[in-house]
């Protein structure tokens, strides 16, 4: 009888293959979109989970361009803070250690005056 060794697991230094929103991230994410969604001002979402970041992009129509990305990139975390909002255009709107600050600027468009 011959002993084979188990094959050695894909990723074996422990680092994660693509990075995620935990539970509660995406529950405020989805908190500030289904609000948006009722103010009228968003309609579409998706999603990506890439090796070094997870990306919510929001979009008024789907077959556009994202009117705001929600960026998480865990390789910031010790710098920059590893949460930011990006424009339509590429700018960087807010960044941050803490993911209610950073959507903090996104909030602020569902306040609008009353005439």
């Amino acid at each position: 009888m011959t002993v084979q060794n188990p094959p050695p697991f894909p990723n074996s230094s422990g680092a994660p293959t693509q990075v995620a929103f935990d539970r509660i991230e995406l529950g405020r994410i989805l908190g500030l979109y289904g609000r948006m969604v009722a103010a009228g001002e968003w309609r579409d979402y998706a999603m990506s989970f890439l090796r070094d970041r997870a990306v919510f992009s929001v979009f008024r129509r789907a077959a556009e361009h994202p009117l705001y990305r929600i960026e998480k990139i865990p390789a910031l975390r010790q710098r920059q803070g590893q949460y930011a909002v990006i424009g339509m255009d590429g700018r960087v709107l807010k960044r941050g250690h803490e993911l209610v600050p950073v959507l903090a600027v996104l909030e602020r468009k569902l306040i609008r005056p009353i005439d």
